[in-house]
């Protein structure tokens, strides 16, 4: 029997020419898998024909924007994952799920190999090859691009001999990879990173200094699923839609940063996440509600590390799955509304209420009505600072 490889699909230039070279260079057939992970772009069937035309003996496209949606996207937003503290993940967390749909073709069509098209110089080698790893051990992995220097022009050269249905004409000055969550772009001038980024490398927010009214949404939330916006109920892809063109409309969620890569270099990163920043702004504020203070500042700890894992290729490892239960746990209590408005590139908290908040009005007034005792307030204090009050007689001993 013909041996077969899996190739991780997008429809584009290098991986439709992956299609041929991979058959030639190892004899083997190539299996096709695209995932849709709301990056938008071409229809599916599209897709999957291209890649029959380009020589593939089998293709599969899933739409896996609700399964990316629940399972990807929310432990992110539950996390309040942001690497280094400003970047929501966005490509991180569906290389995970395109390896489970790779691994799951390998399985179907008896493939001892699978494909993928990423540099020696980025984060997405490791989280397929990781990935893959974890979940199916036995299987080969082969990268084209990485392992064979195979370059743009090369590529072009082979598609236009060959008379593969694609367009090699066309190309971008940047790297661009987007999906619902979000949109990443890098390379062309935006390496200096003295050049400043121009309005169109942006594509899912236009611009935040343009005068426009302010959008005032109201996110209700279901034990830290975000569940309805102001009133109709959605489903978590609805809800990342539903903001991704309300907070993109207003410029909400650009970022431009110089990002720790995993393989040791820096890079400049565009983002944009308009969704994903204002979801995560609004969830921020109702845990601010409805977790007691240690658990709050112990999950800050758990997100942090949490979205480090993610970075890092290790969404399959045991310590990220114990993470997962962990804030799992913690949104028992994270339910009600908060209300936010929409402006000048900001997402600003200006309301928030829930059943299960743990602001008491009495004992924070300071007005009539003042239900906190005071009086122990003296004892509390001594005591609390009794240990550095011991320590500093100690220090003027000696």
């Amino acid at each position: 029997m013909t041996d077969r490889v899996v190739l991780a699909y997008s429809g584009g230039l290098d991986t439709s020419v992956a299609i041929g070279w991979i058959a030639e260079e190892t004899g083997a057939e190539v299996v096709a898998v695209a995932v849709d992970v709301g990056q938008g772009g071409e229809d599916l069937e599209t897709v999957r024909k291209r890649a029959l035309a380009c020589g593939a003996v089998e293709a599969v496209v899933a739409d896996a924007r609700d399964e990316f949606a629940e399972q990807y996207c929310l432990p992110a937003l539950q996390a309040n994952a942001l690497y280094m503290d400003q970047y929501p993940l966005v490509s991180a967390i569906s290389r995970p799920l395109i390896v489970k749909h790779l691994v799951d073709a390998a399985k179907k069509f008896n493939a001892s190999t699978v494909a993928h098209g990423c540099t020696g110089k980025g984060n997405d080698q490791v989280r397929f090859e990781v990935g893959i790893g974890a979940l199916a051990p036995d299987l080969k992995v082969i990268a084209p691009v990485r392992d064979f220097a195979w370059t743009r022009e090369k590529a072009i050269a082979y598609a236009e001999e060959r008379n593969l249905p694609i367009d090699v004409t066309k190309k971008s000055p940047y790297s661009i990879d987007q999906n619902v969550w979000g949109r990443a772009v890098e390379t062309g001038f935006l390496e200096d990173i003295w050049n400043a980024p121009i309005e169109d490398v942006y594509s899912y927010t236009q611009d935040p200094s343009a005068q426009r009214d302010p959008d005032e949404v109201t996110i209700t939330f279901d034990k830290g699923v975000p569940v309805a916006i102001n009133g109709e109920t959605v489903t978590v892809l609805q809800a990342i839609q539903e903001l991704n063109r309300r907070a993109g409309a207003q410029g909400v969620g650009r970022l431009d940063m110089v990002e720790d890569r995993l393989v040791g270099i820096k890079s400049r990163e565009i983002y944009e996440a308009p969704g994903a920043v204002a979801l995560i702004t609004a969830h921020k504020a109702l845990e601010d509600v409805t977790l007691e203070r240690d658990l709050a500042r112990f999950k800050r700890t758990v997100g942090q590390r949490w979205g480090e894992l993610v970075y890092d290729g290790l969404w399959f490892s045991p310590l990220k799955n114990a993470l997962d239960s962990f804030i799992a746990d913690s949104q028992q209590h994270v339910s009600g509304e908060v209300r936010m408005v929409l402006h000048g590139g900001r997402a600003v908290v200006n309301g928030r209420r829930s059943e299960e908040s743990l602001y008491d009005f009495n004992l924070a007034t300071y007005d009539e009505g003042d239900t906190f005792d005071q009086s122990l307030a003296k004892g509390f204090v001594q005591l609390w600072g009794l240990p550095s009050k011991i320590a500093a007689k100690r220090d003027q001993r000696n």
